[in-house]
């Protein structure tokens, strides 16, 4: 029997099948936005594995001063906050939950994008403040998406699910990736792969799905920005600049570049649309991302082949 710790409550059912026969503790929901590096170590203590979220400074310290750690199950897809190296030297396996948030993503992305293109957010407020008086002929416009063109920066499985919904606006799509997509996908969303550059001064609308590393950190600045992949690929204070001086027609963004801060610019924009890391948050989505901890978990202590490894330990 494994002793199992999580590091804060998931949705019900995320965990079904666990329990019996390891003994599984759930932490309480931490008061700040994340747990330090010492409340993380406490909590862990002598268990076997641990199951944790983006929030959880998974570092070397961490690692290294839990003596009984064999796994840690990361309840996400993104890795940013577990050191993988030191990881691989203290001979600890590390899963995650590759392609399961992909619909709900995309979903969000179109959730923000249509929030910022038709002002859905500064018309609620316009109306709950009891300004909305009769029909006007200039009162909160916004982009009409038919025609425009969709530029997708990253066409893995979230951002070819973008696209493919792109198509049911009748929208243009073209995409940039460091590498050649798979021709099936290009297909089936009528899309055409160019340059950054290109993409930046043809698109009307950019949606981000690029992982965050050396060659994507501040990677745009200038472009109507969609962001559901990583903070860091936007520089905040120059989208804060750009906003101001009309360059940029709106931003909606679910992720941050120092998160959970938000640049307070962005705080006080009226065309930007902000969202607490919302992405994957559907009952569906948060359920499955459980229930591909709990294989992993399952598959380690019964000595069988792990399954959603991260790729640095495959």
């Amino acid at each position: 029997m494994a002793q199992i710790v999580v590091t804060r409550p998931l949705v019900d059912g995320a965990l079904k099948g666990l329990t019996p026969p390891h003994s599984v503790e759930i932490g309480p929901q931490p008061t700040g936005s994340e747990l330090s590096e010492e409340a993380l170590i406490e909590r862990i203590g002598t268990a076997s594995a641990v199951v944790t979220t983006v929030a959880d400074p998974v570092t070397e310290r961490v690692l290294s001063s839990c003596p009984n750690l064999e796994m840690v199950a990361q309840y996400a897809v993104g890795l940013d906050n577990v050191d993988l190296d030191a990881a691989s030297r203290e001979g600890i396996t590390v899963t995650h939950t590759p392609g399961v948030l992909t619909e709900a993503t995309a979903d969000f992305t179109w959730a923000l994008l249509l929030a910022v293109a038709r002002r859905v957010v500064d018309a609620d407020a316009f109306v709950r403040s009891g300004k909305f008086e009769r029909w006007e002929t200039r009162t909160l416009l916004g982009m009409e998406l038919h025609g425009k063109t969709l530029g997708v920066v990253g066409m893995g499985r979230i951002g070819s699910a973008v696209a493919r919904r792109a198509l049911g606006f009748g929208m243009n799509v073209i995409f940039y990736n460091r590498t050649p997509a798979n021709p099936t996908i290009i297909r089936e969303t009528s899309s055409r792969q160019v340059d950054l550059d290109t993409l930046l001064r043809t698109s009307d609308v950019v949606s981000l799905h690029c992982p965050h590393n050396d060659d994507s950190h501040h990677l745009l600045r200038d472009a109507l920005l969609i962001n559901t992949a990583r903070g860091p690929v936007i520089h905040e204070r120059d989208l804060v600049d750009a906003l101001r001086a009309g360059r940029i027609a709106g931003a909606g963004l679910d992720v941050f570049e120092d998160e959970p801060d938000v640049h307070p610019g962005l705080l006080e924009h009226e065309r930007v649309v902000l969202a607490p890391h919302l992405a994957s948050a559907t009952v569906e989505a948060r359920t499955r991302m459980g229930q591909m901890c709990v294989e992993s978990l399952l598959a380690h202590f019964s000595g069988e082949n792990v399954p959603h490894t991260a790729r640095s330990q495959q």
